[in-house]
């Protein structure tokens, strides 16, 4: 009975939540359809980098709370609401998990 009680939770909890980290947070900064961070941004590694944004580098020293960078890619506007930054959280470019994998390759630079 234990058994097939076990087998029912796993059956109905759902998928795990899929874990992301620096790789994956890579693809989506320089995959031109989502984060796109090239066209503004300088980055290590990238094609064809654009120069409106800062050079991203020593990210970690400069911003050591991730929050910081976690709302710079959610919302920019509410610090600056001068910035050309995209608002990719707000406006639902990325989500919540893909803005988290971009500030952990981001923290990596």
């Amino acid at each position: 009975m234990r058994a097939a009680a076990v087998a029912f939770a796993m059956l109905t909890a759902g998928p795990a939540a899929a874990q992301s980290g620096p790789a994956d947070g890579q693809k989506l900064a320089f995959d031109r359809g989502k984060g796109n961070c090239l066209t503004c941004h300088e980055i290590t590694g990238g094609d064809l980098p654009g120069t409106i944004g800062p050079k991203l580098e020593n990210i970690k020293s400069k911003y050591p709370d991730r929050g910081d960078l976690v709302a710079i890619l959610t919302d920019e506007t509410r610090r600056n609401p001068q910035t050309v930054m995209p608002p990719f959280g707000r406006n639902r470019i990325l989500t919540e998990q893909e803005i988290n994998a971009i500030v952990d390759f981001l923290q990596t630079l």
